[in-house]
């Protein structure tokens, strides 16, 4: 499948979860907030929400500091 991420285009396997997206771009779920197509995520359910072919996510990493 093919999906769209901050932009890039990326091939992701037929039942990739959000969660497992985010770690294979080398990031920890806990620490990113995540929209799909235009609607966010809750943290919570990043294990259970599959992505569909042609979904467009915004990943945003955490970032504390002041």
């Amino acid at each position: 499948m093919r999906i769209v991420a901050n932009g890039k285009p990326f091939h992701v396997d037929v039942g990739t979860t959000v969660a497992s997206f985010v770690r294979s771009r080398a990031l920890d779920p806990r620490y990113v907030i995540v929209e799909r197509n235009g609607e966010p995520v809750e943290r919570g359910r990043y294990e259970e929400v599959r992505l569909s072919d042609g979904d467009r996510l915004e990943v945003v990493r955490a970032v504390a500091g002041g």
